[in-house]
């Protein structure tokens, strides 16, 4: 059984406290711990969700990069907010965010595009994300006519770049025995953070 959460050892700062708890989940070799699931809601009003990776925290936020025209970036347009869920099962641990979303800068968004694999660049030119597509063949057709139009060189799609999530809420959840789990929710106060504890 885990150690448990008490408000001694939670950082006063969740952005650092949430790093901690990131590099505690490196550290024990889980499979992509930067995995999160990003909820959004549409014009409409719907909901949806789907997973994507933390790509930085900076800024105080959490960034992530996608194609603008998706599904998810025009959700985003129509409603700039979201909230995150962190799931670390192995060490019995979640993180929830919710807060505002913003596009980063363009030079923040050409550094990372210019860090991806060759592949991932060219394709984030051959794909229309979240777009009806014929076939398959159609998508690999589609790869070919971005390498042949750029070579090695690919810059960034003016429609493709990252967001990040300003945290309003932050809460962090412990397991433990008997469902008496720790949950210790920090939420914005001005400038500051308040931290209280919530029933399981």
């Amino acid at each position: 059984m885990r150690s448990g959460l008490s408000e001694a050892d939670a950082d006063a700062d969740p952005m650092r406290f949430f790093t901690r708890w990131l590099r505690d989940s490196v550290d024990a070799g889980l499979p992509v711990p930067n995995a999160m699931t990003l909820a959004t809601v549409s014009a409409e009003g719907t909901p949806d969700a789907r997973i994507v990776l933390l790509k930085g925290l900076e800024h105080g936020g959490f960034t992530f990069y996608t194609n603008y025209r998706s599904r998810k970036g025009r959700q985003l347009e129509a409603r700039p907010a979201a909230c995150l869920v962190f799931q670390w099962s192995e060490l019995e641990r979640q993180v929830r965010i919710a807060g505002a979303v913003e596009k980063v800068s363009a030079e923040e968004s050409d550094q990372y595009f210019a860090s991806r694999p060759l592949g991932a660049r060219l394709s984030a030119w051959a794909s229309a994300q979240s777009e009806t597509v014929s076939s398959r063949a159609q998508l690999e057709k589609s790869l070919e006519e971005a390498r042949a139009r750029f070579n090695e060189q690919p810059p960034r799609p003016p429609h493709w770049g990252g967001y990040r999530v300003l945290p309003q809420r932050i809460e962090f959840w412990q397991g433990r025995a008997d469902r008496l789990h720790d949950r210790l929710l920090y939420a914005r106060a001005g400038a500051a953070w308040r931290m209280e504890r919530l029933a399981p």
